[in-house]
């Protein structure tokens, strides 16, 4: 690979190799580590997950429709006991630092909970593609999941139609849904993904992607980790926050990269960042 090929791509001081990793970002709009965690640490996220959406769901403002039956719920650091392990695992930083930069930001933390009976939703990205990426075809932030669950077919897999990162038609509702009339496109395109507990991946949220039918009595759990660069502003959309104890307790390195507020109390967050094109679902 040859790295300069990508603005502001730079394999300077890296933990490890994640040439291949930038390579597929790039063309593909996605890419994965299989195995980064342990079984027992992807169970110990969906016993918390679980507990955190007990809990929002509960509450107004708390789960945020995404769809029939899926359900969008941001949290706190602190209320996933391996927050720093994933936040600090090197392919995470080597990948975040290769392509937005040392200066990159920890801006959301969330998860998606696809529940039985959850229908395909509409094609989408997650947001309007931003002014550098049409510029100069530069990614500036990243979404990095965990699944809780080893993903099988009637379980309501991601799917994703690789090299849709860089589709910008005018066509595109309010910049994120393309119309029908381009679906068969992805379809041509989509794949399937069918992680299991312990692997991480890492895509940009522009690639055109959808969750799909959740035909099993199971929910399919999967963590969201927003990462922005210096250009990006996602994270306007979201509202961490660390108390003090729990801010003073990690690594500076990780201390760096964290924004958000350092309060006393934290406050359940109510989420800010509605996509009201999957409200409805699609088929």
């Amino acid at each position: 690979m040859t790295t300069h090929a990508y603005p502001g791509i730079s394999m300077h001081r890296l933990d490890i190799d994640v040439s291949a990793d930038v390579e597929a970002l790039y063309s593909d709009g996605i890419t994965a580590r299989k195995g980064a965690f342990t079984k027992e640490w992807a169970d110990q996220l969906r016993e918390d997950v679980d507990a955190a959406f007990t809990d929002a769901y509960a509450r107004p403002g708390g789960a945020v429709g995404r769809g029939p039956n899926r359900y969008y719920v941001e949290i706190h650091p602190e209320q996933i006991r391996g927050f720093v392990e994933l936040v600090d695992h090197p392919w995470v930083r080597s990948l975040c630092t290769a392509v937005l930069g040392p200066d990159y930001r920890i801006v959301e933390l969330g998860f998606d909970v696809p529940l039985e009976g959850a229908v395909n939703q509409p094609w989408h990205r997650d947001f309007p593609m931003p002014e550098e990426t049409r510029r100069e075809r530069r990614l500036t932030s990243l979404a990095i999941n965990a699944t809780t669950v080893d993903t099988a077919e009637d379980m309501g897999p991601f799917e994703i139609a690789p090299g849709t990162q860089w589709d910008d038609s005018p066509e595109f509702e309010h910049g994120m849904f393309p119309p029908k009339s381009h679906y068969d496109r992805y379809l041509e395109r989509a794949v399937r993904k069918y992680p299991r507990r312990g692997d991480i991946s890492a895509r940009t949220a522009l690639t055109v992607h959808r969750g799909t039918k959740n035909e099993s009595a199971m929910s399919r759990p999967v963590l969201v980790l927003g990462i922005d660069g210096p250009q990006a502003s996602n994270g306007d959309r979201h509202d961490t926050a660390v108390t003090r104890a729990f801010w003073n307790s990690l690594p500076e390195r990780v201390r760096r990269h964290l924004d958000c507020p350092v309060v006393d109390e934290l406050v359940p967050v109510s989420q800010k960042h509605t996509i009201e094109g999957l409200v409805m679902g699609d088929v």
